[in-house]
């Protein structure tokens, strides 16, 4: 009998759509979704400890940096960290809606054992220190994207 599927290959467009779903438990993974992450804006509303699952949640408009020179982008994402033990901040009021809030870099400082400081540094000199168990942050796309509204891409003067 004849081979009726014929073998296709991947073409770039086919994933144009698909949802970022990533996961860091190494510095190395974190760079990634600090990449990523990067100029993300949020009201300091859309973000929560909560204490009994030991998480801590921020949704974000993420611009979409990994399509590069397509049409500005951007993207409603859900940045988690898990194995919370506390949260604080300083310069960030959260719970403000409007407060907008935007996302520079993620970091990752090592403690003792597998435990440390999960550091989110925003515009302005906000910072927010997460200290968790271990390194567990996952990044996911929650909505379809859609054109930015400014019509351009993030800049970082020198």
């Amino acid at each position: 009998m004849a081979d009726t599927h014929t073998p296709r290959d991947a073409r770039f467009h086919d994933a144009d759509e698909r949802p970022l779903k990533l996961w860091a438990t190494d510095s190395e993974d974190l760079q990634i979704l600090a990449a990523l992450a990067q100029d993300a804006v949020l009201p300091a509303s859309e973000m929560r400890w909560q204490k009994g699952p030991r998480r801590f949640a921020m949704l974000l408009n993420r611009y979409r940096w990994e399509h590069g020179t397509r049409q500005p982008e951007r993207v409603r994402s859900l940045l988690t960290a898990g194995d919370v033990v506390s949260v604080r901040g300083q310069g960030v009021l959260p719970g403000d809606a409007d407060t907008v809030l935007s996302l520079l870099t993620l970091d990752w400082e090592p403690g003792a054992d597998a435990d440390g400081i999960l550091r989110l540094t925003f515009a302005g000199d906000g910072v927010i220190e997460v200290t968790c168990d271990c390194l567990d942050v996952m990044l996911a796309d929650v909505t379809q994207p859609y054109a930015a509204p400014s019509g351009k891409a993030p800049e970082h003067p020198e």
